[in-house]
């Protein structure tokens, strides 16, 4: 499926922020199962300095300053993805198998998902998620169908409410009241699976969503969505089973969908990381700005096959033809009078840049 995505962040300040130096998870990922076709990020005002850069995990990150005062920030993140059907790989291994692969042991093999089996500050180890978890975890079970009926618990039991908790909620928050948005529920899948000793990741991206019958979507109105997935070791062919190479398999709580390489073509991955403040789509230290107001609007479209022109009619000359420069499906953003913008791509990567001198105080928080 192509789907096109627009992904506008909008800080407003009251007073004028003198400087800020910002980075940004907003840029899908290009991978052999989800190809990035395009991709731009414009910024108002125009930042002094840009760059972009791969971070640990394989995600694009970039880094802009703003050494201009300014109480308006603008960032748009235009991209068109084309994504892969998905489904659900036939593996047996039992999770008690793959717990005891993670146990540190003299001469281990290392394997990279290692590192997902630690707790991270928003998704902890805690009794409280292994004691939710286990009932799901019967002896001898496939660790697949374990993360699956763990999904479907988190769906049946935990009610989806806007505004019933904040980015910086604790999961362990969100176990007890039974309730939250997407982020939440991606976090308590997380530290569930990590406080049984496996490994699991959360994920970031956008879901394609349609306008209630009757009515017509409107532009920004989705939401970033956030998931998780798991890992699954490879696995032997045998007589009754074929050979599986070790991969990441994506389960969406909120929505009860799963498969691999996404929980269906109508997502569309954006970063992957140990919890949300790894891959959080803006954050930033600014200097001024006491208060802000954020507002972020995204949209989600697929894209319709390009058609091959028509030849025009005998006579008609090229009156059919003008004004049809722009696709219908193009993206387009709102200009502003007396500001100036900035647009690059993030094609061509810089080394990594070192985070130690960087501390934030904000994030993109409009998830759903």
């Amino acid at each position: 499926m192509r789907l096109a995505i627009s992904h506008e962040t909008v800080y407003e300040y009251q007073p004028a922020v003198e400087t800020a130096q910002h980075m940004a998870y907003l840029t899908p990922l290009n991978t052999p199962d989800q190809q990035l076709l395009s991709h731009r990020l414009e910024i108002t005002p125009q930042p002094t300095q840009t760059s972009a850069t791969r971070d640990v995990f394989g995600n694009t990150r970039h880094f802009f300053a703003l050494q201009v005062p300014h109480r308006r920030l603008r960032v748009v993140a235009t991209s068109e993805v084309l994504t892969q059907p998905s489904n659900l790989p036939h593996n047996l291994i039992a999770w008690e198998a793959v717990r005891e692969r993670f146990r540190y042991h003299a001469g281990a093999t290392f394997d990279a998902a290692n590192e997902f089996v630690f707790a991270s500050s928003m998704a902890p180890h805690h009794s409280d998620f292994a004691s939710y978890a286990r009932p799901s975890f019967p002896p001898g079970q496939g660790l697949l169908l374990c993360a699956l009926d763990l999904m479907h618990r988190i769906y049946r039991d935990f009610t989806y409410e806007s505004l019933s908790t904040e980015v910086n909620t604790p999961a362990l928050q969100a176990l007890a009241q039974r309730k939250g948005v997407c982020q939440d529920f991606a976090h308590i899948f997380v530290a569930c699976l990590r406080s049984m000793g496996l490994a699991a990741r959360y994920v970031s991206g956008y879901l394609l969503t349609a306008a209630a019958p009757g009515t017509v979507k409107l532009r920004g109105s989705d939401a970033s969505h956030a998931w998780a997935s798991v890992y699954l070791p490879a696995q032997s062919a045998t007589a009754t089973t074929p050979a599986f190479e070790a991969s990441w398999v994506d389960l969406d709580p909120t929505n009860d969908r799963a498969g691999w390489p996404s929980p269906g073509e109508d997502y569309v991955t954006l970063a992957i990381g140990r919890d949300f403040s790894d891959v959080s789509p803006m954050r930033g230290v600014i200097h001024g700005g006491a208060s802000h107001v954020l507002t972020v609007g995204v949209t989600v479209e697929p894209v319709a096959p390009i058609e091959p022109p028509r030849r025009p009619a005998q006579g008609t000359g090229q009156s059919q033809t003008q004004g049809q420069g722009q696709s219908q499906d193009q993206l387009t953003s709102n200009t502003h009078p007396g500001l100036q913008s900035v647009q690059f791509d993030a094609s061509s990567l810089k080394s990594n840049v070192q985070m130690s001198d960087w501390h934030f105080n904000r994030g993109d928080t409009d998830a759903r």
